[in-house]
C-alpha cells in the first residue's frame, strides 16, 4: 500500500509539473519531493532526483542522472550529466555543473563553471571562475570541516588539490597539477610541481 501511494504521489507531481511547463524527457524516470519547487522554461532530461528542499530557478537545463538535496539552482543553469547537488549549495546564475561534478555546502558565482570530474565542498566560489578537470577542495583532515574561498575570475588548472583553508585571490591561476597549501595573492600565477626527469635512450633492464 504504501509503494502504491508513493507511485500515485509520483504521478500526480509529474502531471503538476507538466501543466505548469516544465520540460520532461522521460517523466515516468525523474523523481520529486513533495515540496520541490522549480521555475519557468526548465527542461529535466531522464533519470533525475529531487530530494527535500530543492527550489530551481528558470530557464535551467537538467541533464540525465543527476540528483538534487537541499539546494537553491538560480536562473539560467546547466547542470549534468551525473552531478550531485548536496545540501547547503546554491549555483548563481548562469552557472555551469558538469559531468560527474559533486558540489556540497558551496556556493557557485554568477557565470563560474565545474564542466568535469570535480568535488566542490565547503568553498565560496565567485564569479567568472573556471574550475578545471579533476580538482578537488580538501576539506577535510579528519578531524573538521575548513573553507576554500576562491574570488572573481579566478581559473584553477586540472587535476589541482586546494587544502583548505585557503583563498584564492582574484584573476590569479592556479597551474594544472598543483598542490595548493597556502593563499595565492591576485593575478598571481600559483604552481607546484616536481621538476620532469629524462633519461634519454633508456634502456629497461632485462629479467
Amino acid at each position: 500500500m504504501k509503494e502504491l501511494n508513493l507511485q500515485k504521489l509520483q504521478k500526480r507531481l509529474r502531471n503538476k509539473f507538466l501543466k505548469s511547463g516544465v520540460k520532461m524527457i522521460g517523466p515516468d524516470t525523474i523523481f520529486f519531493s513533495k515540496d520541490t519547487k522549480i521555475g519557468k522554461n526548465v527542461t529535466i532530461e531522464p533519470f533525475v532526483v529531487f530530494g527535500l528542499k530543492v527550489k530551481i530557478g528558470n530557464n535551467v537545463n537538467i541533464k540525465s542522472f543527476s540528483h538534487f538535496e537541499n539546494c537553491k539552482i538560480e536562473n539560467k543553469v546547466d547542470i549534468g550529466p551525473y552531478a550531485r547537488i548536496r545540501p547547503g549549495t546554491i549555483l548563481k546564475e548562469g552557472s555551469k555543473i558538469g559531468n560527474f561534478v559533486e558540489i556540497k555546502k558551496s556556493t557557485l558565482g554568477k557565470n563560474s563553471k565545474a564542466n568535469h570530474l570535480s568535488y566542490i565542498g565547503d568553498s565560496i566560489i565567485g564569479k567568472l571562475v573556471n574550475i578545471g578537470a579533476g580538482t578537488i577542495t580538501c576539506n577535510y583532515d579528519g578531524v573538521k570541516k575548513s573553507r576554500t574561498n576562491i574570488k572573481d575570475k579566478v581559473f584553477i588548472g586540472s587535476n589541482s588539490s586546494l587544502v583548505a583553508p585557503i583563498t584564492i585571490n582574484e584573476g590569479s591561476l592556479v597551474g594544472a597539477g598543483s598542490v595548493i597549501t597556502k593563499n595565492v595573492r591576485k593575478n598571481s600565477l600559483a604552481l607546484t610541481r616536481g621538476v620532469q626527469t629524462e633519461i634519454k635512450d633508456y634502456k629497461k633492464k632485462k629479467k
